[in-house]
């Protein structure tokens, strides 16, 4: 069993489409606001009106940094971790250099995790370092991304932007997101003390609680509502103001 609370503190709300109006955002920190959930992931340039909107809500703001594919230079990502600390984020989801993974420069992905993350902590934010993993192919690139965050301190590795889309032999685009596999891997070879988020393609409630169950602790979302309202329904079926009924098939 887990409360809703619990479970809904496990949700990043996610407001990042390139599409999505003011109105929409101001919406959907409604929804985070309705459900308590842990915060909202929002366009950069909407952190302080997140603020603004969510005052008085247990809900904290976040945003993006070199989203989504990671190729500004580490001086814009600092400038912009920066911006979005003053202007409110406290919680900072930063996706690495990719080409400098895949050519093997680990020196400057040290420098830039490291430079990223010093900028937070001088802003009490904290920093989840996106990995891209659709990109990364071989395991090996995973493994290093995790040992890199964990000796630099970082405070979750994070699966993907939900953006990182794959071209196919067919031609059509598409990604796999957080899949068991990465979880597994990042979990196992990230320290103890380094959480975990999964994003792209936890869109049930059955999804939350399967990568939960995989030492997930954080998951970004759009979502948000539609898993929350089964997890009250499941809640009525328990007959349990407090507890969510969890023991679904394959649990």
């Amino acid at each position: 069993m887990y409360t809703l609370n619990e479970l809904a503190k496990m949700i990043d709300h996610s407001l990042l489409h390139p599409t999505m109006t003011d109105a929409q955002l101001k919406a959907g920190c409604d929804v985070a606001r309705e459900y308590q959930v842990a915060s909202v992931c929002i366009k950069p340039y909407a952190v302080k009106l997140a603020v603004e909107w969510l005052t008085g809500a247990d809900v904290l703001v976040g945003t993006v940094i070199g989203f989504p594919h990671g190729n500004s230079c580490i001086e814009m990502k600092v400038a912009e971790t920066r911006q979005a600390c003053l202007d409110g984020a406290v919680e900072i989801d930063m996706v690495v250099n990719i080409g400098k993974i895949l050519g093997h420069d680990w020196d400057y992905v040290k420098k830039e995790i490291a430079a990223v993350l010093k900028t937070c902590h001088q802003h009490q934010a904290i920093l989840k370092v996106i990995f891209e993993n659709d990109y990364l192919t071989d395991d090996k690139y995973k493994i290093k991304l995790c040992e890199i965050c964990s000796d630099a301190g970082v405070e979750f590795v994070k699966t993907s932007t939900g953006y990182g889309f794959v071209k196919g032999a067919d031609g059509t685009y598409n990604y796999a997101g957080a899949t068991d596999h990465d979880l597994k891997l990042m979990r196992k070879h990230a320290a103890p003390g380094v959480q975990v988020k999964a994003a792209g393609g936890v869109r049930t409630l059955d999804d939350l609680l399967r990568v939960k169950a995989l030492g997930v602790t954080r998951v970004g979302a759009t979502a948000t509502a539609a898993i929350l309202k089964e997890a009250k329904r499941r809640q009525g079926m328990d007959g349990n103001a407090t507890s969510v009924v969890v023991t679904t098939p394959g649990y």
